[in-house]
């Protein structure tokens, strides 16, 4: 790719004060509002988060063949890290949280700020069929 080109971009816009605004997703819980940015590391239950996160992108490896779609990732990286950037997104954070916090029967409402990635996606509706969970997102 043309990695140089987009950091020079980057550096721009850095100079210019224009910054890009960080993904968000939203879920509400009991009647609060939980919020989460990507790689988040800020809520109280993060260890929790992670821990379900990790089992949860398992079972659709093990059970869906799931395997993280990182053509999109536009950072100059390895495929490792390029997986574990995938695997930070916040929706994913919220949907973790919302199997930890909600009955099984009931539907995962998440908000985001920006568009979802492919691979989100693609989890999504794995983790939909899997889990056999109702996920709204928008």
């Amino acid at each position: 790719g043309r990695w140089n080109d987009a950091e020079n971009v980057r550096a721009k816009m850095k100079a210019s004060g224009l910054k890009k605004h960080p993904g968000c997703s939203w879920v509400e819980i009991d009647g609060k509002i939980h919020r989460f940015t990507a790689r988040d590391k800020s809520h109280p239950e993060t260890k929790e988060i992670y821990e379900k996160l990790s089992e949860v992108t398992k079972k659709l490896e093990r059970e869906a063949g799931y395997l993280a779609d990182t053509k999109f990732v536009l950072h100059n990286v390895d495929e490792e890290d390029k997986v574990q950037m995938l695997h930070g997104h916040s929706e994913r954070l919220a949907i973790a949280y919302g199997l930890l916090r909600t009955p099984d029967w009931a539907c995962l409402r998440i908000t985001k700020n920006l568009r979802i990635c492919s691979d989100c996606h693609t989890f999504c509706k794995l983790v939909s069929k899997l889990f056999r969970r109702d996920i709204v997102m928008r």
